[in-house]
C-alpha cells in the first residue's frame, strides 16, 4: 500500500528520497490570493502544476534535497491599453534546494544562484505554487494586439472644453499694481 501524498503537508525530504511526483489540475478558486487578484472574473479557469522531488549529490558527496516545480494558468486581468479583459498566460518553472532551516537558508542565500527553502515535514506545496504564480503576474497586463482600436490622443474634446472655460488663477494678480517702496 502506498502512502497518499498531501501537497498541503508534504514531507519534502521523504518526497525527494522517493523520487516523488505530484501533479494537480485545480480551480483558480482553490488559491485564495490568486482568486482575490482575479476579482471574480472567470471562476472556471484552472491551474495545472507538477512537482518532482529528487536528491542530488553535491561536490564533496553531500546529498541535497531538490524540488522541481512547474505551474501554469491563464489569469484574467484588464488590458492597460484598451481597458478590456485579457487572459494572461502564466508559466512557472523553478527549482528549489532545501536546507536544514531558515537560518541556513538566509546565510547561504547571497552566495547561491538557486532558490533556497527550509526543510519541513509539513511543507505547503500549494502555497508555494500560489506564491510563484502571484510573482509571475505582469505589472502591466496587455493584449499582444488589442481587439478594439485604442485611441491615441492624450485628451478628449470634453477635457479641452473644460480647460478653456476655467479662468487662469493668476490673471487676477496681473491687475494688481504692486509698487515697491524705496528710500
Amino acid at each position: 500500500m502506498t502512502k497518499e501524498l498531501n501537497p498541503r503537508r508534504l514531507d519534502v525530504k521523504a518526497f525527494a528520497q522517493a523520487g516523488g511526483r505530484l501533479s494537480g489540475h485545480e480551480s483558480l478558486l482553490a488559491y485564495a490570493r490568486l482568486a482575490q487578484e482575479a476579482k471574480g472574473l472567470h471562476p472556471d479557469l484552472l491551474v495545472d502544476w507538477q512537482a518532482v522531488g529528487e536528491v542530488r549529490t553535491a561536490p564533496g558527496g553531500i546529498p541535497q534535497v531538490w524540488l522541481l516545480l512547474k505551474a501554469r494558468a491563464a489569469f484574467p486581468m484588464e488590458c492597460q491599453r484598451c481597458m478590456t479583459p485579457v487572459d494572461v498566460p502564466l508559466e512557472v518553472e523553478r527549482a528549489f534546494r532545501f536546507v536544514a532551516d531558515e537560518a541556513t537558508a538566509e546565510a547561504l542565500d547571497e552566495d547561491c544562484e538557486e532558490d533556497l527553502l527550509a526543510l519541513s515535514r509539513e511543507f505547503d506545496l500549494h502555497e508555494l505554487i500560489e506564491d510563484e504564480l502571484l510573482m509571475a503576474l505582469p505589472v502591466v497586463p496587455r493584449h499582444g494586439e488589442c481587439p478594439t482600436a485604442v485611441p491615441m490622443a492624450s485628451s478628449d474634446e470634453d477635457f479641452e472644453e473644460a480647460s478653456a472655460a476655467k479662468p487662469n488663477p493668476f490673471a487676477a494678480l496681473a491687475g494688481l499694481n504692486v509698487g515697491s517702496k524705496s528710500k
